[in-house]
């Protein structure tokens, strides 16, 4: 359809609010000064690279997967300092919310792992039920 079909219909105008680009480059700056951060949020054009090394970066496996679940429950434990914070704070609902999404893991992987893996997430598993009781009783 086209407006010589349609008279009466006005053609669509398309408005661009160029000003919130402003604010979130003033937002980002506003976080930068507040959490000390130098380093510039926005990459120059044609920038590709993160500056990550992905030589330096470990394997792809179920055992990293696994230990990266467990490291964030024991953060949220407040077992292990908040990187972001350096403090060392409990929150129990995401620490239950890491154990969870390792139960689902450990749910829908039965049978699927060798032998090493179940016994890392059954270990995991165990150990961070027992950590939470814990730090439910200390935090209660």
């Amino acid at each position: 359809m086209n407006e010589e079909q349609h008279p009466e219909r006005k053609p669509i105008e398309i408005v661009g609010d160029e000003d919130w680009k402003t604010r979130v480059k003033e937002e980002d700056a506003a976080l930068d000064a507040q959490f000390g951060s130098s380093e510039p949020r926005e990459k120059p054009a044609g920038a590709e690279s993160s500056g990550i090394d992905a030589s330096q970066l470990p394997p792809a496996n179920f055992s990293l997967l696994v230990t990266l679940f467990t490291t964030q429950a024991m953060t949220a434990l407040g077992l292990l300092p908040n990187p972001m914070t350096g403090k060392a704070v409990p929150e129990l609902p995401l620490a239950k919310h890491y154990i969870d999404l390792l139960s689902v893991l450990e749910q829908k992987t039965r049978g699927n792992l060798d032998a090493g893996e179940a016994r890392l997430l059954g270990d995991s598993l165990h150990e961070l039920r027992m950590m939470f009781v814990q730090q439910s009783k200390v935090n209660a």
